[in-house]
C-alpha cells in the first residue's frame, strides 16, 4: 500500500499527499546527478585546501572551551552544529560529531576537520533542534549519545521526524510545521521555511519536512537557517516574526552552482541575504568539515571574505568563526 502523508493539508503549498515540497518549484532535470558525478570525477574534484588539510585545520579549528557567561552567545561546532546560549538556556542545532556523515562507518563523506568537542564535555542541554534528516545534519550516533547523557532532552523537529527520535528513546519531542510556534522555557521557538529537501533512505524522499528555526529570547531573535538555497521566501521570516538580531547562515556545498544552487546558498547569496535582513550579527555555517560538493574546504570562507569586502557598508557584523570558537550575540 502506497504511503500517504498523514499531515497533508491541501491549503498549504508545501504539502503534498505523498510528502512535502518547496514553496516554489525548484529541483533538477533527469540526468543532472549523473552529469555532475561525471564532471566531478573527470576534474578530480574537490581539490584540497590551497595550503593542505593540516594548514587548514591549524587556521580554522580550535578545541571547544566552555565558559558559563550570562550573555547570549554561540559556539560553532563545525558544519551546521551550533551550541546556543539564549536566556541562560543551552540549545544545540544539527549536531554531527561522528567521523562520517553516513549511515555506515566505513563509507561516505569523511570529516576533514576533527570535532572540537565530545558529547561528555557539553554543558547541560535544554533543547536539541534538527532542521532535516540528511546525514550531515541528523547523525544517529551523536543523537544516541546525547539522549544517553540527557535522557529528558527536549527535541524540536520538523514534521515527520518524531517517530525516528522515539525509536531512539527520546521522551520529549516537539514536532512542528512551518510557522508553528511553541513557548519553551520562556523562549518562542518557531519552525520557519527553508528551500531544501529530505531523504534518509531510498524509500523516504521528502516524507519528512525541512526547516530553519527562530528562537526568540528576552533580548534578541536568533535565526538558524538550517540547510537552504537562496529564495525570497526567507525574507518573509523577518516580515512575519520581526527583525532578526542574529543568524547562522550557510555558505558551503555550492559548487557547481548549476547543480547545487536550488538547495545550497553560496557565499555571495549569503551576503546578499544578510544585507536584505538589515545586516544583523551573523556567522557562516555549513563549511569546513565535509567535502559534499566540488569546492575545496577553504573556498567558502575565501569567497565570503571577498563578497563582504565588496559591499559598501563598513559593518563587520558578519563574522567568520573558527570551528569550536565562541561569539557573543
Amino acid at each position: 500500500m502506497a504511503w500517504k502523508n498523514p499531515w497533508y493539508n491541501p491549503s498549504l503549498a508545501h504539502h503534498t499527499p505523498d510528502g512535502f515540497r518547496n514553496s516554489a518549484p525548484v529541483g533538477h532535470q533527469p540526468g543532472d546527478l549523473e552529469r555532475w558525478r561525471r564532471e566531478r570525477k573527470a576534474a578530480g574534484l574537490p581539490k584540497p585546501p590551497a595550503a593542505g588539510y593540516e594548514a587548514f585545520i591549524a587556521q580554522w579549528w580550535q578545541p571547544f572551551e566552555f565558559n558559563d557567561l550570562p550573555e547570549d552567545g554561540a559556539w560553532w561546532l563545525g558544519h551546521a552544529a551550533v551550541l546556543l546560549r539564549i536566556n541562560g538556556r543551552y540549545l544545540l542545532t544539527d549536531p554531527v560529531l561522528s567521523s562520517r556523515a553516513s549511515p555506515v562507518s566505513w563509507h561516505g563523506p569523511l570529516r576533514k576537520t576533527p570535532s572540537p568537542v565530545l558529547v561528555e564535555n557539553l554543558p547541560e542541554l535544554d533543547a536539541l533542534l534538527i532542521s532535516h534528516n540528511h546525514y550531515d545534519h541528523l547523525d544517529d550516533a551523536t543523537v544516541r549519545q546525547l539522549l544517553r547523557r540527557f535522557p529528558r532532552l527536549t527535541v524540536f523537529v520538523p514534521l515527520g521526524l518524531a517517530a525516528w527520535f522515539r525509536r531512539r528513546g527520546a521522551i520529549n519531542i516537539i514536532e512542528l510545521d512551518w510557522w508553528q510556534c511553541v513557548i519553551f522555557q520562556g523562549m518562542a521557538v518557531t519552525a520557519v521555511p527553508a528551500q531544501h529537501w529530505s531523504m534518509r533512505t531510498l524509500w523516504d524522499r521528502n516524507r519528512s519536512l525541512w526547516c530553519g528555526w527562530v528562537i526568540e529570547g528576552e533580548q534578541r531573535r536568533f535565526w538558524f537557517s538550517g540547510d537552504t538555497g537562496y529564495t525570497p521566501e526567507l525574507l518573509t521570516i523577518a516580515q512575519r516574526l520581526g527583525k532578526i538580531d542574529a543568524a547562522a547562515i550557510p555558505v558551503g556545498a555550492y559548487a557547481p552552482r548549476w547543480f547545487m544552487s536550488p538547495h545550497h546558498m553560496d557565499p555571495q547569496s549569503a551576503v546578499a541575504l544578510w544585507q536584505q535582513l538589515g545586516e544583523p550579527r551573523a556567522f557562516p555555517i555549513h563549511w569546513g568539515v565535509f567535502e559534499l560538493a566540488d569546492e575545496s574546504l577553504d573556498a567558502p570562507v575565501r569567497e565570503l571574505n571577498e563578497a563582504l569586502g565588496s559591499v559598501a557598508s563598513l559593518n563587520n557584523n558578519f563574522s567568520v568563526m573558527k570551528i569550536g570558537q565562541y561569539i557573543s550575540l
